[in-house]
């Protein structure tokens, strides 16, 4: 299974998720994400397993 984490800005500060997604998962999680006040620059990046 391929997976992925997530990075986004949150009022200017950089985050990143804590939890590895699957490819759909990535994408809906995305998906709520942008919606949310203050987020932007959310990208889906592949990292290999226990990273």
């Amino acid at each position: 299974m391929e997976n992925y984490k997530l990075t986004w800005k949150k009022d200017g500060e950089p985050k990143r998720s804590g939890v590895a997604y699957d490819k759909p998962s990535a994408e809906d999680r995305k998906t709520r994400l942008e919606q949310e006040d203050g987020v932007t620059d959310v990208q889906i990046t592949k990292v290999k397993p226990g990273e």
